[in-house]
């Protein structure tokens, strides 16, 4: 009856001897392959190159099918709008990453006309990002530092070098950028799309955030026109505040005038635009209205000159040939490069994943990775800085009515013009508008702190994870925070296995549903039943405290009995062993009585010994005599938990109650015959399909053992 209600094998077929295979192999020749078959395996193959084709390089599947009449104008409109905003956050974010002003330009080109051709997302605006610019920013600070660019004029005070201090930072961040490609394909093609679900939403959430504080203290200098030595490392940025504190007095009060001015103009105008985003046919270019404006005013007074206010200075127009990356620098950067590969991929798939599911079509992860990682790869031989999405510009092409990524080519086309023709004209523009740019976009990720409320009324572990991410990255900079945040994220992930919630299962009376007895009233234990449950998978880290809590909850001391078991043995064994040398002398003794030696040896031979129970040896017994393990939650499991498990049944035997196995997956199975689990006191016949089957077959072989025990009787 156990056979057939257990998870066994079927019967093998019989293995054919080598003979036979012989003689079949002579019956039998191989045959020529069919004109037939050689052309199927050509089409098989040139359909699986089409294929091939078409997953890296998405554009080909839809770009015959667009709907030109549905979709163009809506593109054409969201990608000038787009473009508008590349301009302004271009600039400004090359500030931010601590380099010339065109490589914002160049970072808004070529990457976003790159991914036409390679992205599956169709509203995704991808460039330059904020978090990812100040990344960069911190790298150029620390292995490209001003203070080595130093030269004195007329012999006394020293002025910095900015031209040959830009060419090795645009060297060094053109490296960079090369290799965070390199890494993001690398992980594309080897399937690992998933890594970025390492980084839970609390996490990149609450790094974003500490980020956005970084790119906030970064560009007070900017605001209150102060000039500042570099830091780097940890707690780099409270130094960089004490620092600043420290030159308040030397304010520039032209500059700090123009950033407010600015800072406000911006808020109320992207206000407005919220406000009336149904009615406005596309939101107003506020930053590109005052960056045309500051720069018109900064170059008619000349505001460098009479009040000490910083400009841009020189935008060379026109591309630049490619240039080879200086490998040197690959061990130096590549941590730094992989942390920024997989926080640029992780912003860019969150966003990309939002605007599918609202819009129902699909993203490929890994493709993503692909798109985002040729990106970065190809624009950093021509002088562009890691790109990502950002969610003020997505929204915008989402908003206005793009539904493609011909909206980025025509976003790209617009920094095209501008890189031709007319950015040398934003020389004169004040570096404080674009601080006062950044500094106002920061507001979305700002926001992200009302995250501290919600998570608080719903996830405590999220908002732990969220609070630890948020004060590593501030204290300890971007890339040991990011490293030290995704390590607690894991512990918090192994410490939730190490704590799951055990139960005892109870049957739903006329069901075949079990469900935790603390939890549903309906729920009944199976008299003589202990059906066990943990809601998470069993490994080295938590089997130890399975197996305890398995004893506990089933009602009785296990290891006490096994322990009082032991000693009711020895006792019994030092009394046979007394009775043994008793008959011996005995025997001794009657030498000259054989007839009666030969009443004992046979008395002796008829009362063969018995395996000793707990109720033979006096001590108590359980209140049940099976114990089923449901394992549906158990998706893996390791040498450690196998070597507990099998102590488990010992255990249970000790103490005269069977342990069956139910809801086992094949997976699991397997790998516990991998691990020798099974033996001839275990064996497949205590696995049963399901916690039903499992007490059913109790049920019978307890019915079936009461039979014969009455039929003896």
């Amino acid at each position: 009856m156990a056979a057939e209600m257990s998870l066994s094998h079927r019967a093998p077929h019989r293995v054919l001897s080598e003979a036979e295979l012989e003689e079949v192999a002579q019956r039998k020749p191989p045959t020529k392959p069919s004109l037939h078959g050689c052309l199927h395996k050509t089409r098989c193959s040139g359909s699986a190159a089409k294929s091939l084709v078409f997953r890296f390089l998405p554009f080909l599947r839809w770009l015959p099918r667009y709907p030109v009449k549905d979709w163009l104008l809506g593109d054409i409109v969201s990608g000038f709008s787009v473009g508008i905003m590349h301009l302004p956050q271009g600039l400004a974010y090359a500030l931010l990453a601590g380099l010339p002003p065109v490589t914002g330009l160049y970072s808004s080109f070529y990457p976003v006309f790159l991914y036409f051709f390679f992205g599956t997302s169709r509203h995704n605006s991808v460039g330059p990002f904020a978090v990812i610019s100040v990344m960069i920013g911190s790298l150029t600070d620390s292995l490209v530092p001003s203070e080595n660019f130093l030269e004195s004029v007329n012999g006394s005070n020293a002025t910095v070098n900015e031209e040959l201090r830009d060419a090795a930072r645009v060297e060094l961040v053109a490296t960079i950028t090369v290799l965070t490609g390199i890494f993001q394909v690398a992980l594309g093609l080897l399937q690992f799309g998933f890594v970025v679900t390492y980084l839970s939403d609390p996490l990149v959430r609450g790094y974003t955030t500490a980020s956005s504080v970084h790119v906030l203290v970064s560009q007070l200098k900017n605001v209150f026109g102060v000039s500042q030595g570099e830091h780097s490392g940890p707690l780099s940025l409270f130094v960089t505040v004490i620092d600043l504190c420290k030159k308040l007095p030397d304010t520039n009060v032209g500059t700090l005038v123009t950033a407010i001015i600015a800072m406000v103009a911006i808020l109320i105008v992207k206000e407005l635009n919220h406000k009336f985003a149904a009615k406005l046919p596309m939101p107003i270019p506020i930053e590109l209205i005052t960056i045309i404006v500051s720069t018109g005013i900064s170059y008619g007074v000349n505001l460098n000159d009479k009040f000490g206010i910083s400009v841009v200075g020189n935008i060379p127009s026109g591309l630049k040939p490619p240039v080879i990356p200086k490998f040197s620098y690959f061990g130096q950067v590549a941590g730094n490069a992989f942390a920024i590969a997989v926080v640029g991929y992780a912003i860019c798939i969150s966003l990309g994943k939002i605007f599918a599911l609202k819009h129902g079509y699909k993203v490929d992860s890994n493709q993503e990775l692909i798109a985002l990682g040729l990106s970065n790869f190809l624009g950093g031989f021509f002088q562009c800085f890691a790109i990502s999405c950002s969610m003020s510009r997505s929204l915008v092409q989402e908003s206005t009515g793009g539904n493609s990524q011909v909206a980025g080519v025509i976003a790209s086309l617009v920094i095209l013009v501008t890189i031709l023709k007319i950015g040398e004209l934003f020389r004169d523009l004040p570096k404080a508008i674009l601080a006062a740019i950044i500094i106002v976009n920061l507001k979305g990720m700002f926001k992200q702190f009302s995250d501290l409320s919600t998570l608080w009324k719903s996830n405590r572990v999220d908002l732990l994870v969220w609070i630890v991410t948020f004060v590593a990255t501030l204290l300890l900079n971007l890339d040991i925070g990011l490293a030290v945040s995704v390590a607690f994220g894991l512990l918090t992930v192994i410490f939730r296995t190490q704590l799951p919630h055990y139960s005892i299962l109870g049957r739903i009376s006329d069901t075949d549903v079990y469900r935790d007895v603390m939890e549903y009233e309906m729920a009944q234990e199976v008299p003589g039943v202990k059906i066990f449950r943990s809601s998470s998978t069993i490994y080295f880290a938590n089997v130890e405290l399975y197996a305890e809590a398995l004893k506990k909850k089933s009602g009785i001391d296990v290891d006490r009995v096994i322990e009082k078991k032991k000693k009711a043995l020895k006792k019994l064994k030092k009394q046979q062993k007394k009775l043994e040398k008793e008959k011996a002398k005995r025997k001794k003794n009657a030498e000259d009585g054989p007839g009666l030696a030969v009443i004992e040896l046979s008395g002796g031979e008829s009362s063969a010994p018995s395996e000793p129970t707990l109720r033979s040896l006096g001590l108590p017994q359980p209140n049940f005599y099976a114990v089923v393990l449901d394992f549906s939650p158990v998706s893996f499991v390791d040498t450690v938990s196998i070597k507990i498990l099998k102590n488990i049944f010992k255990d249970f035997h000790e103490i005269e109650v069977d342990v069956f196995v139910a809801g086992c997956g094949v997976s699991v199975l397997a790998q516990l015959e991998r691990g020798n689990f099974f033996s001839s006191a275990i064996t497949k016949h205590s696995f049963f399909p399901s916690v039903h089957d499992a007490v059913m077959h109790i049920s019978r072989e307890r019915h079936q053992a009461s039979a014969d025990h009455s039929t003896r009787m």
